[in-house]
Formats: C-alpha cells, sequence, structure tokens
C-alpha cells in the first residue's frame, strides 16, 4: 500500500486547507508512485470540485513505516 497525500484547498476559500490521504495497491517505489500519480489526482480533483489540489506527495503509510 502506498499513501498519496494530497494537500488541497477550499476553491472558494483558498486560506481552508487539508490533507486528504489516497491509499491503492502498490508495488513500486515512492519514486514511481510520484511519476504514476496524476492520474488519482486527477479523480480525486474531479469528484471533488469545491476543492483544489496545490500539492502532492507519497509516503509509505504510517503501520508500513513502524514495520507492523
Amino acid at each position: 500500500m502506498i499513501d498519496l497525500v494530497l494537500s488541497v484547498c477550499m476553491a472558494a476559500s483558498p486560506t481552508t486547507c487539508k490533507e486528504e490521504h489516497l491509499y491503492y495497491e502498490s508495488r513500486g517505489t515512492l519514486a514511481q508512485c510520484m511519476m504514476l500519480s496524476s492520474p488519482y489526482v486527477a479523480e480525486w480533483a474531479g469528484n471533488h470540485q469545491d476543492w483544489t489540489v496545490k500539492s502532492w506527495t507519497c509516503a509509505w503509510p504510517e503501520d508500513r513505516k513502524q514495520g507492523i
């Protein structure tokens, strides 16, 4: 699993921001995640039109970081 972390802000109130986490199955590296993540970001943005994606990154979920 990889955690795709989106930084998003409300379109009507750009100072109202939050993080969204999208988890998906991947056997690749974090760098590969970044190269392949654009369609997932675009899909999320299309389904959440009140929000604007400012940036995103890939990370290992917390349980994987801790070796659980």
